[in-house]
């Protein structure tokens, strides 16, 4: 066999070839102008399950295009909105997709903005947190005097921004309080302040408890809230010792008044009624309200609650050293009369005038470190000492007023520990504070007597009914 023999002859010819290479070129380029009916019929089958007006879906919508096309497994974009274990990934895509339900932020629209603030958030970054330029905040602080108070955040205080199509602040809007909000509104010459006022409705509210550890615990428990416990202690201070008188089994019932909006508790006003067991004694007070606006407290049958004096002149205190002729001194170590009662308290503790009257001194006395003496009338005089200082207003020559503070617990003077020296004095001689029986203060008026009982036999009324319902039902 010959060399040229062995070669295999060529199956077309070389024309043929180059005409079968163009068919070719041309059919690719067919497929690439012109594609296949059936990847278009699945592309707007997938379009139409997705076509939404927004352009966030649209951008969902996309995503799950280039998803698709890396042959991925597919996720529905409402997986997070709809949020239901029986939906597969099957019937997420081929089902029609619902409308989503609109985020919290979006249900006031799509441009409304709430941000929370948090531990260490300024204006200017609550700004940033909704899409507004920080620089933003100079613009919109210095538009109105008042505006000022968006920037005393408080942890967690609301802001709602309001913007426009634009991206542009429109509205900014914060509560500070249950009864106040503030507003900002933009307008042709920048932002207008505003601030709401809500009017609270006035009802009265019933609280009933019983003392088993302190009175500040058990009256908490009960509902009453810290304010109204300190009220309820300084409208039967007068007959109760509160450091030293309170007893487990104590009981009281109280009737106040309370502010509400929108059906929410917001704020208390005063006591209206109160009833207070203490050791078996029952004593009952009511506000009463002249024909001169002055409110009191009277007992039920129109004895003045307030008399001459208060008996203790700190609050919820510990007798740590009572009236002796015979003490002996902790720091001088020998036999001295201790002519008054000591109150031990924390250190800044308020200390309360017992009674209206004219001050002598208010300054510093010896043993006793500052001290306040008042002079009460012709014949009462009381002496507070050891105090850590004097409330201001306090001076030599001045008035007070019962119940006014006039210092702060100290250690000043010879004094071992922060307490109240206090000392009563009766025409110049020292008496058992303690013990001392107090003068009562004017009654009801005759003129107003019927009026004061028109109002405070309902009060009475109400506490009994009140409680009897309580113990009912706590018995079923």
């Amino acid at each position: 066999m010959t060399q040229e023999s062995s070669k295999a002859p060529p199956l077309y010819p070389k024309t043929h070839l180059l005409a079968a290479s163009g068919i070719a070129a041309l059919l690719s380029l067919a497929l690439l102008v012109f594609p296949s009916s059936d990847v278009e019929a699945k592309k707007t089958t997938l379009s139409l399950e997705l076509e939404s007006p927004t352009e966030q879906l649209t951008q969902d919508q996309d995503a799950a295009d280039a998803v698709q096309a890396t042959n991925e497994p597919v996720t529905s974009p409402f997986a997070q909105i709809d949020n239901s274990a029986e939906d597969t990934q099957e019937t997420a895509e081929s089902a029609p997709a619902a409308a989503p339900a609109p985020a919290v932020e979006e249900k006031k629209g799509p441009n409304h903005r709430e941000v929370i603030v948090a531990k260490g958030d300024t204006l200017s970054t609550l700004f940033e947190k909704v899409g507004l330029p920080a620089a933003s905040v100079h613009d919109v602080l210095a538009s109105d005097k008042q505006a000022k108070q968006f920037s005393q955040l408080k942890h967690g205080q609301k802001l709602e921004f309001e913007l426009n199509p634009e991206g542009q602040l429109t509205n900014l809007h914060s509560k500070v309080s249950d009864l106040e909000s503030i507003t900002l509104t933009k307008n042709d010459k920048g932002y207008v302040f505003n601030r709401i006022t809500a009017k609270p409705t006035v009802r009265s509210a019933y609280v009933h408890g019983v003392i088993n550890s302190s009175l500040s615990q058990s009256a908490a428990r009960a509902g009453l809230s810290h304010s109204l416990t300190m009220d309820m202690a300084s409208v039967f201070g007068y007959d109760v010792d509160f450091a030293q008188d309170i007893r487990q089994g104590d009981e009281f019932d109280v009737i106040y008044e309370q502010k509400v909006v929108n059906g929410k508790a917001v704020g208390n006003g005063p006591i209206l009624s109160a009833r207070f067991t203490n050791r078996g004694k029952t004593y009952t007070a009511v506000r009463y309200t002249n024909k001169q606006g002055n409110s009191s407290y009277y007992t039920a049958d129109g004895n003045s609650m307030r008399k001459a004096f208060i008996r203790t002149p700190v609050d919820f205190a510990r007798i740590s050293s009572k009236f002796s002729m015979g003490r002996k001194h902790p720091i001088l170590n020998k036999i001295r009369a201790h002519k008054g009662v000591d109150y031990a308290a924390p250190r800044g503790t308020p200390i309360k005038a017992a009674g209206d009257g004219k001050v002598l001194l208010a300054g510093r006395r010896g043993g006793y470190g500052n001290t306040v003496i008042i002079q009460h009338g012709n014949t009462y005089r009381t002496l507070y000492g050891h105090m850590q200082g004097f409330a201001k207003g306090v001076q030599t020559g001045g008035t007070v007023k019962q119940g006014q503070v006039i210092g702060y617990i100290g250690t000043t003077g010879l004094s071992t520990g922060p307490h109240l020296h206090y000392e009563f004095q009766v025409n110049g001689v020292h008496v058992d504070p303690l013990g001392q029986k107090l003068p009562m203060a004017d009654p009801i008026a005759k003129a107003e007597r019927a009026r004061f009982l028109a109002q405070s036999q309902p009060l009475m009324a109400r506490m009994d009914q009140e409680k009897a319902t309580m113990l009912a039902s706590s018995k079923r």
